[in-house]
This record gives C-alpha cells, sequence and structure tokens, in this order.
C-alpha cells in the first residue's frame, strides 16, 4: 500500500473514533445527568448516580430506587401526621346514595351533591 492512502485510512480511521469517543462521552453525561434528577426526586443524594457506572452497585441502587420507601415519601408522611394531628379527629364527609337515574344506567345525568345540616347562622329577635 502506498504511503498516501495508508495515511488516509489513519485519518479516517482517527475521526471516526474521535466521533464514536464525543458520542461516548456525551451519553455518559446525559446518563449521569438523567439519574442525578432520578436520585434527587427520590429524596436522596444526586452523587449516589455515580454508582450506576459501577457493576455491582448499579444493579443495588436499582433495588433500592425499586423497593425502598424513598426519603421524600417519609418526610411527606411525617408532614401529613403532622397537619392530622393539628386538626384533630376528622370525620368522613357523609355518604348519599344516588338515585338511579331515568335512562336505566348506573351513574345520574347530574351531579349529586351531598346534604349538610342547614346551620341558623343569623338569629332573629
Amino acid at each position: 500500500m502506498p504511503s498516501d492512502q495508508t495515511q488516509n485510512i489513519s485519518t479516517v480511521l482517527t475521526a471516526y473514533f474521535a466521533v464514536i469517543g464525543i458520542i461516548m462521552v456525551l451519553s455518559i453525561i446525559f446518563s449521569i445527568v438523567i439519574y442525578w434528577r432520578i436520585f434527587s426526586k427520590a429524596g436522596y443524594s444526586g452523587a449516589l448516580s455515580l454508582l450506576m457506572f459501577v457493576p455491582i452497585a448499579n444493579i443495588v441502587m436499582l433495588c433500592v430506587l425499586a423497593f425502598a420507601e424513598w426519603p421524600i415519601y417519609q418526610e411527606l408522611n411525617m408532614l401529613r401526621q403532622q397537619v392530622a394531628m393539628m386538626r384533630g379527629p376528622q370525620f368522613p364527609p357523609p355518604q348519599t346514595p344516588y338515585p338511579p337515574s331515568q335512562d336505566g344506567s348506573q351513574y345520574p345525568q347530574n351531579p349529586q351533591y351531598p346534604q349538610y345540616p342547614q346551620q341558623n347562622q343569623y338569629r332573629q329577635g
């Protein structure tokens, strides 16, 4: 092979591997960003996304995401309990059965609102 042809092939291969390398680096950065957001939204540290590139740790972290209770839900449940304690005992809203509709369908045509007892707010006298 002439030297000129060898140089052309090496130039093409270098350009090819450079493009492949850039694509790989961009896909790794994109993966880190995606996993960082997932871990952050779940309530974990975003830096755990770097464990997704460690061979056994990535499986463990996916299992943690799938089966463990996320810190964000723990905080949400704690806040809900605090609000419930401040409000006191809550009673369920009254249940009103829906009368059957005229056309025989299961649901009525117009919405049926629950009827609450009326309190006399204005006293006469």
